[in-house]
């Protein structure tokens, strides 16, 4: 499997794929690879001649410097594991910082037609113009036909698909499943970092989201809010940080349900210091 560190590598591969007409798909991801890239991966491989994965931590889309430092970082274990999949139809693109900021690691400024400031962007101050700076980077260096994301971060995925629209990107985004353990969990490259008893715990956030799906079926979203701010404040090991019912294209809280609209809860909860993100289609 070829791996290539430096954008100008990357370039020149892709351009000669090209001139054989081979398509190209994208899964930008952080590295600490884990089951629900690789379904990623292979919707990439299934859609497109070649997949290209692009390993990088992005310091821009961090608002604390210290996830940022304890990200893991394993790509010798990542490749091992893309290979699974296939030595041959895909690439990696694993950029330092310099290589893909040149020296000036700094975000742009960003117009999402205010989806940046919902839910996540309430909390995370400047990380949808870091995640579109990078995202928007990435489209430049590889120029795929398509590229593909987890529905784990469908925020993101809205943004993304804002961005690509916004920007006249001339690529395809397809959002995918989210990917979970058995427990429902959501697959996350920060659960690694779970102590026993949080992992244990962990998967409260996925039965509670369920259990919230049924209940909007019959309450209103305020209803089925305080439930589940009642249910996690009587649990020992997780904190709630938000649970939001939205419409699923604005991503603005839910005042009165519709039939004409589709909506989706979100929910961001602490289990320790690690910060835990999900969220389910209700209707």
């Amino acid at each position: 499997m070829q791996v290539y560190s430096e954008k100008q590598q990357i370039i020149k591969a892709i351009t000669l794929l090209k001139t054989k007409k081979q398509t190209i798909g994208l899964v930008p991801t952080m590295g600490a690879l884990h089951r629900g890239h690789l379904a990623l991966v292979e919707s990439a491989l299934q859609n497109n001649d070649y997949a290209v994965v692009s390993i990088f931590v992005n310091p821009t889309q961090f608002d604390n410097s210290s996830d940022l430092k304890k990200y893991p970082r394993t790509l010798e274990e990542d490749v091992a594991l893309l290979s699974t999949l296939s030595k041959e139809r895909i690439l990696v693109y694993a950029p330092t910082v310099e290589d893909v900021y040149e020296g000036n690691a700094v975000s742009e400024a960003f117009d999402f037609d205010g989806l940046e400031f919902e839910m996540e962007g309430k909390f995370r101050h400047g990380h949808f113009d870091g995640v579109g700076t990078i995202v928007k980077r990435l489209f430049e260096i590889v120029t795929p036909h398509n590229a593909y994301f987890g529905e784990k971060d469908f925020q993101q995925l809205q943004i993304i698909k804002k961005l690509v629209e916004k920007h006249h990107i001339p690529v395809k985004i397809t959002g995918c499943p989210i990917y979970r353990e058995a427990s429902g969990l959501a697959m996350s490259s920060r659960n690694t970092r779970l102590k026993p008893e949080y992992l244990e715990a962990a998967p409260f956030i996925y039965k509670t989201l369920t259990t919230a799906k049924k209940l909007f079926g019959t309450k209103s979203a305020n209803k089925v809010s305080e439930w589940v701010e009642n249910q996690f404040s009587k649990h020992d090991l997780l904190e709630l940080e938000y649970f939001i019912i939205a419409d699923a294209k604005t991503l603005r809280p839910v005042k009165r349900k519709s039939n004409k609209k589709v909506y989706r809860a979100f929910i961001a909860a602490y289990a320790d210091d690690i910060r835990l993100i999900d969220n389910i289609a209700l209707n």
